[in-house]
């Protein structure tokens, strides 16, 4: 199995590399491995869905 560094994953989704940092964090990507301080996110792996909330309406 291939993989990509954060950075490689943040110019392939086009998103910033603290937000990719942020979702394996959260285990949104599937087969993503941390090594010490680096992740290790399979090159097949696919843009997760952003959860964040977009309306600019809280749930309470």
């Amino acid at each position: 199995m291939e993989y990509m560094t954060i950075k490689e994953a943040a110019e392939k989704w086009n998103l910033s590399v603290r937000r990719v940092q942020s979702i394996c964090n959260e285990g949104m990507i599937q087969g993503v491995i941390k090594f010490g301080h680096a992740w290790a996110i399979p090159k097949e792996a696919e843009k997760p869905v952003d959860k964040r909330i977009k309306t600019k309406k809280y749930i309470k």
